[in-house]
């Protein structure tokens, strides 16, 4: 069978000094502002699929499917590569959630590793001393933001559940680049540059890893290596988890936190963390089930939310129109609405799942939408066997753009869907042993009540931050895997997957054609249209329907697989940024 590729990379570029010419920089981007769009060609295949946020990290994923691997297996070979050649985006000092469909058992499981607060973490973190909000970049940076990482714990649990390949196997392609050294991309190069004014020169490690000599930003076409990261990798290899979570490594993280704008990380908090799995959240969007994950994210339910109204009105054909964005708009405030008073960790919070996504509940509030009028900002509604006094107070802060997806289909029928994330682009700024830490405690609300009404997404030790990442798998009404999903953008995120949904399933898109449509989308305020697409022609008409417009950038990084009837493959990598579909 004929390998289809949809980025030609050399392998040379695994440890060489060039990059592909047809990659553009853009010198205003940062990790998860606009990147130059890239043209890229639907890709097919019948035997395995990886979409991934680099072309060296996808061949990793690429060549463990083709010696046999399963996704999981792919998975992790992915992820230890994106750790060098993504780092602003994700890695071993961040968090993920992970959908893996098991075909051999027909079962859907989700697994949660998003970070944890520490014990010892105070309500008032992000409060100055007159009990208002810090401001944002005082946030971000140094130890306060740190939460407990769960990466790479959630992949060692997933791999001895679903892997069958050897751990240090999997592990080899990312410490032979770390050893080795890899070509910095102009999309990291261009990250570096914007962030160096952004707290990334603060600290000495960062600094020293991520600027030359003369202190000037790595440039696009540099070697890098990173032999600390080596070091930590061939101890995991050979060790597992337990240096990370209550060895040497989990020493150096509570140091590097604690020492630099102090946070308040122990040993303890590393060695009690466990990766949780919860049920899967799915919503019924006509003769499909679309699936994904359940609180702490807030992902699942929104999607499902948007999906379930949008599939109350008659599909839409061809292009979107202005129509079809008004109800998509209004049924996605109805949606951000109830996601900013209901949605938080399950664990402390009760977060009314079942009646969120109650059909009726649905229809209920899909029948506000108007079809010629746009409605002011959304209350949220009243979810079945919830009394209204049991309503939070809203958590209206928004989440910063950082992180990445995979999505694998393997020769088994196993399928995969990955977010994984350090918060905003390079998190922290914090960086110990060879990987930067996270700032996920910033995705907490900054307050804790509002005139006296508790935040569901308030601060409390051990609990984990409301997350918007939207990993999804949809199936047919068999049961069968149809569509692997997810992408990156913060808060926006929920909107790009869902409109990927019904672009796909109600419009016949190709994923390709699908992950690369203009962006719109409404987080229950502006009704927001991507620039330099062609949605920048429905202003007049959605303006007219009394939508406030805000045309920008909307960077996602989308990554679909679509599952044919016939089980062939086919995929879409975002042309937003510089990942690829590779399969066989």
């Amino acid at each position: 069978m004929k390998t289809i590729i949809s980025l030609a990379v050399p392998l040379a570029l695994l440890c060489g000094p060039a990059w592909p010419a047809a990659v553009s920089t853009s010198e205003s981007m940062q990790p998860e502002r606009g990147y130059s769009r890239e043209n890229k060609a639907p890709i097919e295949a019948a035997e395995f699929m990886i979409v991934a946020a680099h072309p060296v990290a996808a061949r990793a994923g690429y060549d463990v499917l083709a010696r046999g691997g399963t996704a999981m297996d792919a998975a992790v070979a992915t992820q230890m590569v994106l750790n060098l050649v993504e780092p602003q985006s994700s890695g071993l000092g961040g968090g993920a959630f992970l959908l893996y469909y098991d075909a051999g058992n027909e079962s859907l499981h989700t697994l949660d590793g998003r970070e944890t607060a520490p014990m010892a973490i105070e309500p008032d973190r992000f409060l100055d001393d007159a009990g208002d909000p810090l401001p944002w970049w005082q946030r971000i940076t140094g130890g306060g933001s740190v939460g407990v990482p769960g990466t790479l714990k959630l992949m060692e649990e997933a791999h001895r559940r679903f892997g069958r390949e050897d751990w240090a196997a999997l592990l080899a392609p990312a410490i032979e680049l770390a050893r080795n050294g890899f070509t910095v991309s102009p999309r990291m190069a261009a990250s570096i540059a914007e962030a160096a004014d952004r707290g990334l020169t603060d600290f000495e490690t960062t600094r020293q890893y991520f600027f030359d000599a003369a202190g000037n930003p790595l440039a696009a076409g540099a070697t890098l290596t990173n032999p600390a990261f080596a070091v930590t990798l061939e101890t995991i290899a050979t060790e597992g988890s337990a240096p990370f979570y209550s060895g040497e490594i989990a020493r150096d993280i509570v140091d590097t936190v604690n020492a630099r704008r102090p946070g308040s990380i122990a040993l303890s908090d590393l060695a009690a963390y466990e990766v949780v799995e919860r049920p899967p959240v799915c919503a019924p969007f006509r003769a499909w089930r679309v699936c994904g994950m359940g609180p702490p994210s807030s992902g699942g339910l929104t999607v499902g939310q948007i999906v379930g109204m949008v599939g109350t009105f008659a599909p839409g054909e061809g292009e979107f129109d202005a129509d079809e964005v008004h109800r998509i708009a209004e049924a996605s405030k109805l949606a951000y609405a109830d996601r900013a008073a209901y949605m938080a960790d399950s664990d402390f919070v009760p977060v009314p799942i079942a009646g969120l996504l109650d059909p009726a509940y649905l229809r209920r509030r899909a029948a506000l939408i108007d079809a010629g009028s746009a409605m002011p900002e959304a209350a949220a509604g009243q979810p079945p066997r919830l009394d209204a006094s049991e309503r939070p107070a809203p958590d209206l802060h928004a989440e910063l753009a950082g992180t990445s997806h995979v999505s694998i289909v393997d020769r088994y029928g196993n399928a995969l869907s990955l977010t994984t994330t350090i918060e905003s682009g390079f998190g922290s700024r914090l960086m110990t042993r060879g990987f930067l830490l996270n700032n996920e405690l910033t995705d907490f609300s900054p307050v804790a009540s509002v005139d006296g009404v508790a935040v569901a997404n308030r601060i409390e030790p051990g609990k984990r931050p409301r997350s918007s990442m939207a990993p999804t798998i949809v199936f047919d009404a068999d049961g069968r895997p149809v569509l692997v999903a997810g992408s990156p953008g913060g808060s926006r995120i929920i909107g790009y997957v869902a409109n990927a949904v019904v672009a796909i399933l109600d419009h016949g898109m190709n994923p390709q054609t699908a992950v690369a449509a203009g962006h719109f989308g409404n987080r229950n305020g502006a009704t927001e249209l991507e620039k330099d697409t062609g949605l920048e022609s429905l202003r007049d008409a959605l303006e007219s329907m009394g939508h406030e417009i805000d045309i920008g950038d909307m960077n996602s990084g989308l990554h679909v697989i679509a599952i044919g009837e016939d089980g062939r493959l086919s995929g879409g990598a975002d042309p937003r940024r510089e990942g690829v579909a590779l399969g066989r």
